[in-house]
């Protein structure tokens, strides 16, 4: 009998998790532990605008080093369960997979979203392999079976999405404000617009180099349009 997709899983057993971009900015999140793991955790959320809590009894220097950085706070201790009040996001670093576990748990209960490094069965979302160019961002995830082979992947594609990517991301984002002011009551034109923008020349442009000739096409497609 041919297995359910609308359970969490596929047909071959795996388990499905949700993709999902979060909006952290200013919002406040914890991480326990002050070792390398911690310091890559803390970077990638301030990169994200978050108000970042470090709580651990020693810090490496990694970790002193960011000590100064807006939105961020380092506290010198054990981790207690007040740690967690008004927060949004909790990653347990810590070498004691005891006080991970604990810690995840007092999470859950709480519905504060947890992330135990290496853990995945005690989390409630895992950490993507991303390869960011600008606004774009490409998430790659192994749904926790392998993140050395997510971050092979992403490698992978490194060589293939190039900054020109990230930058025609860039070039329709401010294409996509001029459109809805240009034509604030005709949604259908607009849309057509859209489409002629992602189906044009334009990207090729930039990846050749002739980025004026790009923006002169993107004109083009958004003033020019037959219709």
């Amino acid at each position: 009998m041919r297995k359910t997709l609308f359970r969490g899983e596929d047909v071959y057993g795996t388990k499905h998790l949700f993709p999902i971009f979060l909006d952290i900015q200013g919002r406040e999140c914890l991480v326990v532990g002050g070792g390398d793991v911690a310091l890559r955790k803390v970077k990638s959320l301030l990169q994200c605008g978050a108000r970042v809590k470090v709580v651990a009894p020693e810090m490496a220097s990694g970790v002193q080093t960011l000590a100064g950085e807006p939105g961020l706070t380092m506290i010198r201790k054990g981790f207690e369960e007040t740690d967690l009040d008004g927060v949004f996001m909790v990653f347990c670093a810590t070498d004691q997979d005891e006080v991970n576990a604990s810690i995840a748990r007092l999470c859950e209960r709480r519905g504060i979203l947890v992330n135990v490094v290496d853990k995945p069965e005690e989390c409630t979302f895992i950490v993507p392999s991303v390869l960011r160019r600008g606004p774009l961002s490409i998430a790659v995830s192994t749904g926790g079976n392998s993140p050395l082979w997510a971050r092979r992947v992403r490698e992978l594609l490194e060589s293939v999405i190039t900054d020109e990517y990230g930058e025609f991301t860039e070039m329709l984002g401010a294409a996509r404000d001029l459109v809805k002011k240009t034509y604030p009551d005709d949604i259908a034109r607009r849309q057509q617009v859209f489409q002629s923008l992602v189906d044009s020349d334009i990207f090729q442009l930039l990846r050749s180099g002739q980025k004026e000739k790009a923006k002169e096409r993107m004109e083009q497609c958004i003033f020019s349009l037959p219709g």
